[in-house]
């Protein structure tokens, strides 16, 4: 089993935009690396809620509006900012009432998924090293990806259905983006993770009575919020992290322990699903990749 060095390496010189960085694992991811030398754009839905946070960091910290769930907003936030070496594209919701996007996409699989995939497609020329998606082992739960109904138009809404569903899509999505890059020759690499179970306060958001125990139950079964961020850091800032692995903690059926290779469904290792979702999605938000190489020099 693979594990991940510690501590962090030193950043002094990289530069990264982190979504949802007010908060949860994007607030200790931002702290980390900012306490290891890198210059950091907390890119937050709520910019106030971003400079509370942003006080308490000592570092490079700046705070950047950014909402994954307008694709005009992601669109503004991408032409606004400048090159950078690590997208960590954290942001997500989890098991919330029925919404819509600004564009009019169920809200979990329009800001889990098709906001981090516009937001990567728009930055992808500006990334000079590597990407890093969060997906979840929730990933597991679904099984199907009905991609002729992805706005759950002709079928019932079920919050962790569709919770599972983004979060499966977030993972084929980096693992497309990755074997895109290498078909391409391009410099860049995109790597998918998952931080395990921790009490990261998204549990605590579908307006139900779970609101009241999930965090505590969460707590006695899962791992610090401290640990649960180990496998995006590794992601993020490891050199010879290889991008082909679902990195994630390796015990208690992946819920917590040391970073390693993770196992993923059947699904997720399905190499047609993957072009006809990432189809989809280039449909769903006007965003095309390039079809050259993307390469930076040093």
């Amino acid at each position: 089993m693979v594990r991940t060095p510690e501590p962090v390496p030193d950043q002094h010189g990289r530069r990264f935009v982190v979504t949802g960085a007010n908060g949860g694992l994007g607030a200790i991811v931002t702290r980390t690396l900012a306490d290891r030398g890198a210059t950091v754009v907390m890119a937050c839905r709520d910019p106030e809620s971003g400079r509370a946070v942003a006080d308490r960091i000592t570092g490079d910290v700046t705070v950047a509006a950014l909402d994954l769930a307008d694709l005009a907003a992601v669109r503004r936030f991408a032409q606004q900012c400048g090159e950078f070496d690590v997208l960590v594209n954290n942001a997500g919701l989890m098991n919330v009432p029925f919404a819509r996007t600004v564009d009019g996409f169920e809200m979990q699989f329009g800001v889990n998924h098709l906001g981090h995939f516009a937001l990567t497609g728009l930055l992808l020329d500006k990334v000079r090293d590597r990407i890093v998606s969060l997906s979840s082992i929730s990933h597991g739960w679904t099984k199907s990806l009905p991609l002729d109904d992805l706005r759950f138009e002709r079928r019932r809404y079920h919050r962790s259905t569709a919770y599972a569903e983004s979060k499966l899509s977030t993972l084929i999505f980096g693992r497309e983006l990755q074997r895109r890059l290498r078909e391409t020759g391009s410099t860049l690499r995109s790597y998918a993770v998952h931080p395990g179970v921790a009490p990261t306060g998204l549990v605590a958001r579908t307006q139900t009575p779970l609101d009241y125990v999930a965090e505590p139950f969460i707590r006695l079964v899962g791992q610090s919020r401290t640990a649960a961020a180990q496998s995006t850091l590794y992601a993020a800032t490891a050199p010879a992290a290889d991008p082909d692995i679902y990195w994630g903690p390796t015990r208690l059926f992946n819920t917590r322990g040391p970073v390693g290779a993770c196992p993923s469904s059947a699904l997720s290792r399905d190499r047609t699903l993957w072009q006809q979702l990432w189809t989809a999605s280039e449909q769903a938000t006007g965003v095309r990749y390039p079809t050259a190489a993307v390469t930076h020099g040093d």
